[in-house]
């Protein structure tokens, strides 16, 4: 059984093959009360374009994003644009030029963003009471393999060259011995979404993978036959959730209240239950210090090139 998947987060943003979803460009969301406001005549605003990164697959990402953007039309009073793209990367470039005014990212994509263009952090999500998650090395149940170490010579999946659970960790730990992932492994895929790396090592397409700790614990407890299937043999330090962001362009006043209506949605029965649907308790204001140890790998792979 292919459990549907809810990323928290993002918690937290796209991987080449095992790809099982369409992949739609844009969505235009507007709300009853923007096009009530429309039919009334009322002064047409420009529409507020939000980007969520591909940390789960599009068909997903749209299953359980778009109420929330419709949420966001009706507090707002104006329309929304759901936008998608197929990498992480390109996610970014919709901030880099001005083409998307918040964005749900991944912990790594942030960080190359906040430094190359700019990119400002709003808030991140709490999950199951921390704001922090993890890299997870999966393997098949019945490998051999005890660390990553054992893989060498094997099948890898990664996500995304920006994910920082999905090719960031695994990386780190190969350059600390001097490795790098196309010499270590036999071969590597990119399956852009971590439930989509899941169901590659489930399904034996590859020997390991890594993936976003909380897609996995998601994904195996509400599938028994992921338990039966797949095994972790690893685990990173935490560091902070997948954050929400915004355009270093945006209007100062948008953003004021973009972060006001994240901040009281648990306050909100209706945003309470579409926080319920993403297992997100609710949306905290995160201090960038969270971010540091992804810095810090990012620095150490630079150096070994």
């Amino acid at each position: 059984m292919r459990s549907a998947v809810v990323i928290a987060i993002l918690i937290i943003v796209g991987f080449v093959g095992c790809r099982d979803a369409p992949r739609p460009n844009k969505i235009g969301l507007t709300s009853k009360a923007g096009e009530s406001a429309q039919r009334q005549a009322r002064p047409a605003q420009a529409a507020v374009r939000i980007a969520v990164a591909p940390v789960i697959s599009h068909r997903e990402n749209f299953r359980f994003y778009a109420p929330m953007m419709d949420y966001l039309a009706q507090r707002l009073d104006r329309p929304v644009e759901f936008l998608q793209r197929p990498t992480y990367s390109e996610i970014n470039d919709l901030l880099r030029y001005d083409l998307a005014d918040l964005a749900f990212v991944c912990t790594r994509a942030y960080v190359q963003g906040q430094k190359e263009f700019g990119m400002q952090l709003l808030v991140a999500p709490q999950v199951m009471g921390k704001v922090t998650y993890h890299s997870l090395l999966i393997v098949p149940a019945d490998s051999e393999a005890r660390s990553l170490a054992d893989l060498r010579g094997k099948r890898f999946a990664f996500s995304d060259p920006l994910s920082s659970s999905g090719w960031l960790y695994a990386t780190y730990l190969l350059a600390l011995k001097g490795e790098r992932p196309k010499t270590f492994f036999k071969n590597t895929i990119f399956t852009h979404s971590h439930d989509n790396t899941v169901r590659a090592v489930a399904d034996r397409l590859t020997d390991g993978g890594v993936v976003h700790s909380l897609v996995y614990d998601r994904m195996v407890g509400r599938s028994p036959e992921l338990v039966r299937k797949l095994r972790v043999i690893g685990k990173s330090p935490a560091w902070g959730n997948p954050p929400v962001v915004v355009n270093a362009r945006i209007d100062p006043s948008l953003r004021d209240r973009l972060l006001r209506l994240f901040l009281a949605m648990d306050q909100d029965p209706a945003a309470k239950r579409l926080l319920a649907d993403l297992k997100i308790e609710r949306f905290v204001s995160l201090d960038d210090t969270y971010y540091q140890d992804v810095r810090a790998m990012v620095a150490r792979i630079r150096a070994q090139r």
